[in-house]
């Protein structure tokens, strides 16, 4: 059970979470990063060390997708 702790970026559609865990190799393909890109509105996951950068569509709440990707975390991490 990780955490997932959101800040911003200079990116307006780009939030980087903080992870209490490593992130695991291929992010994308992994159970962690299959969760996060199948939110409605995240359009790009990357990972490295300890944090993924979430991009959104511009138009996507960021709220849902933040609590989307701290459940992830919570669950697959």
């Amino acid at each position: 059970m990780a955490n997932a702790t959101p800040s911003s970026t200079p990116n307006p559609n780009a939030l980087r979470f903080t992870l209490d865990t490593p992130v695991p190799d291929n992010v994308e393909q992994s159970p962690f990063g299959e969760a996060v890109l199948a939110v409605p509105g995240v359009v790009s996951l990357f990972g490295v060390n300890d944090f993924v950068t979430v991009t959104r569509a511009g138009d996507a709440p960021w709220e849902e997708i933040v609590t989307a990707v701290q459940a992830a975390a919570s669950e697959h991490l």
